[in-house]
C-alpha cells in the first residue's frame, strides 16, 4: 500500500517511461558513531529561559533515537527533567559537572564549554 501513496506524489510531472520508479527522498537515518569517536560539549545556559538555566549537550553524531536514549539516561541519573530535539540534550538546571561525570563514565569524550 505505501507504493500507492498519492500524497507522497504531489506535484509529480507525468513520465511516459515504463521503467520510471518515483522516489519520495525519504531521508535516510544517520549512522550513530560509538561513544568513544563523540566529542560532546556540556554547556550552562540561560538565554531565552526566563533566567532559569539548563544544560545542554551539543556535538552528538547520531540518530534521534540514540539522542533520545542518551538524553533518557542523564534525566534519569539526574534525576530532573529535559528533552532532547535538533542535535542537542538539554536538561534542567546547572548539571555541568554530574553530566561530564555521567557521559565520561558511558565511554564519550565530554568536556565543558562555555563560561
Amino acid at each position: 500500500m505505501a507504493d500507492n501513496d498519492w500524497k507522497a506524489r504531489l506535484g509529480m510531472v507525468y513520465s511516459t517511461n515504463p521503467d520510471f520508479a518515483y522516489d519520495t527522498g525519504g531521508q535516510a537515518e544517520e549512522q550513530t558513531l560509538p561513544p568513544e569517536r563523540q566529542e560532546l560539549r556540556v554547556w550552562l545556559d540561560r538565554k531565552h529561559r526566563a533566567g532559569k538555566c539548563v544544560t545542554l549537550v551539543r556535538g552528538f553524531a547520531g540518530s534521534d533515537q540514540a539522542l533520545r536514549q542518551l538524553a533518557t539516561l542523564l534525566k534519569s541519573r539526574c534525576g530532573v527533567g529535559g528533552t532532547a530535539k535538533e542535535g542537542e540534550i538539554i536538561i534542567q538546571g546547572d548539571f555541568r559537572d554530574r553530566v561530564v561525570e555521567l557521559l565520561v563514565k558511558a565511554g564519550y569524550k565530554a568536556k565543558k564549554a562555555g563560561g
